[in-house]
């Protein structure tokens, strides 16, 4: 039923309305808003689906509303250990009613030596068990400490802020009310490159031919690689082989992409990059800050190469603190923007606690992806039509931020959305972890909006996997344009290090 009298739907367009008076600071194509005029969103049921008070589903609508209409401009010419999986967590301190988000990134040995723990605990049987053991560490040490610690390890960890606290850090004072996502020219001597034509007889997809090499692991980066192969771009997924990832993560991230590992440390994977390079558009880049740049293959030596090759790139990085304060360089994930940024003290008091919990879902981590993939596209749109190299930046906080600018549901909303909660979501606290909550809340929602579950997935067999996958469909619909994957998911390292995307043995069931 509908929620009160508010429409999710109108927020979306009030947002995305929002969004479209920044152009000139988010470099958007010039037409954007006459193009908008014929964008619609829609919704079977006009409501809102998510516990948690602040306007997620209408942010992620609206960008990707922009991630479309860009599209359709001009351009158309470690996880597996429950002990160590809660290494990234948020816990109480030493420090009165403090709590700060430890995160063991992909390797949790650092972060659970730091607070004095070993790293394997097979006699804690339960995640409850496993999250009071760290916890009682966790309370031995103030924030400073805490900050002291991650710091001397270069470990990602941050404390858990109130969005006026963080706004008045000086980190916080370098960042509220910066646009969103950023794109900037990196150089402007190579000529304007059109995008390549579709072949004969075949309907037409946006980014046909664009070849796209993605430098990203977990969520966010490879959501912004995910979104460009809806559109039609080859994107190949490179990782490193001996870097952890999160395999599961990566049955819907990676779909519609080839993957395969190179060793940028070794003469022959640099040469194996360097000859993909000769041939990229795009190059997502999702690591550390200065990751590839200490490797000769940052932004700046790319709009070099560029110039030597005659052709630009579009260069798009994605980080947790964004690129302007203190914080700019320091590592860190969904958890950690969403605790440092105010969402998740939001959170807690939207579920009537004086403590911060950690949002459901890695909503945050899509959103940036969404806005990343945006920045991709609005590169290749001024490429296409000015020449010259551009270069995007997207991060988590910069997301959160955007969800606070866009505003909390109004207190009636809140509390309707309260109404159809159980008791499981209301035991929930800030030791529980992402799992625990998204898993209660997907429970509750399976049995309230069925047809979430059941009317908006396609199903493939993938070659990589040896198993069928189901996945959430192409979002954006573009009239009298292809928007789908055209192979499925595979996992990192799969494939050989070459644009070969002919050859796909996956098969779209039903």
């Amino acid at each position: 039923m509908p929620l009160l009298d508010y429409s999710p739907l109108q927020e979306t367009q009030r947002i995305f309305d929002l969004l479209c008076g920044l152009k000139d600071s988010l470099s958007l194509p010039p037409d954007l808003e006459t193009n908008a005029k014929d964008l619609a969103f829609t919704s079977e049921k006009d409501t809102v689906y998510f516990p948690i008070p602040l306007k997620e589903t209408e942010t992620a609508a609206a960008l990707k509303g922009i991630e479309a209409l860009v599209a359709n401009t001009d351009l158309l010419e470690a996880q597996s250990n429950p002990y160590r999986r809660m290494s990234a967590n948020l816990y109480a301190t030493k420090t009165p009613g403090a709590y700060y988000h430890i995160h063991g990134s992909l390797e949790a040995t650092k972060t659970l030596g730091m607070i004095g723990l070993p790293p394997y605990r097979p006699d804690l049987k339960t995640i409850d068990d496993i999250a009071e053991e760290i916890e009682c560490h966790v309370k031995q040490f103030t924030i400073e400490e805490l900050e002291q610690k991650n710091k001397e390890l270069g470990q990602a960890g941050v404390i858990a802020l109130k969005y006026d606290d963080f706004i008045q850090t000086p980190h916080g004072k370098a960042n509220v009310g910066k646009a969103p996502w950023t794109l900037t020219s990196l150089e402007n001597s190579t000529p304007p490159a059109p995008l390549p034509t579709d072949p004969a007889g075949t309907k037409p997809r946006v980014l046909q031919g664009i070849k796209v090499l993605e430098l990203c692991r977990v969520i966010a980066g490879p959501v912004m690689g995910r979104i460009l192969a809806e559109y039609g771009a080859e994107v190949l997924k490179v990782t490193g082989p001996n870097l952890p990832d999160v395999p599961f993560f990566q049955v819907d991230v990676n779909m519609g992409k080839r993957t395969t590992d190179i060793d940028l440390k070794t003469d022959e994977g640099r040469a194996q990059f360097d000859k993909l390079l000769a041939e990229a558009d795009i190059i997502l880049d999702g690591y550390r800050p200065g990751t590839f740049d200490k490797l000769g293959y940052g932004a700046e030596a790319l709009s070099r190469l560029a110039v030597q090759r005659g052709k630009g790139y579009v260069y798009v990085n994605e980080n947790c603190f964004g690129y302007e304060g203190e914080w700019a360089y320091r590592p860190g994930w969904q958890q950690i923007a969403d605790c440092v940024s105010g969402v998740a003290w939001a959170q807690g008091k939207f579920m009537g606690l004086n403590e911060p919990v950690v949002p459901p879902f890695p909503i945050s981590d899509y959103g940036t992806g969404a806005m990343g993939a945006i920045a991709a596209l609005t590169g290749l749109y001024h490429r296409a039509t000015k020449g010259g190299s551009w270069h995007g930046r997207s991060s988590l906080m910069q997301y959160d931020l955007l969800l606070f600018t866009a505003g909390q549901y109004d207190e009636k909303i809140q509390d309707e959305l309260r109404s159809r909660q159980d008791e499981a979501f209301f035991a929930l606290r800030h030791q529980h972890s992402v799992d625990q909550i998204s898993g209660t809340v997907i429970k509750t929602m399976r049995k309230q909006y069925p047809h979430l579950f059941e009317y908006y997935r396609e199903d493939w067999h993938s070659k990589g996997f040896n198993a069928d996958v189901s996945i959430i469909t192409p979002v954006a619909e573009i009239e009298g344009v292809e928007v789908s994957f055209q192979r499925a998911s595979a996992p990192n390292g799969t494939h050989e290090p070459e644009w070969s995307f002919h050859k796909n043995e996956d098969v779209k069931l039903g």
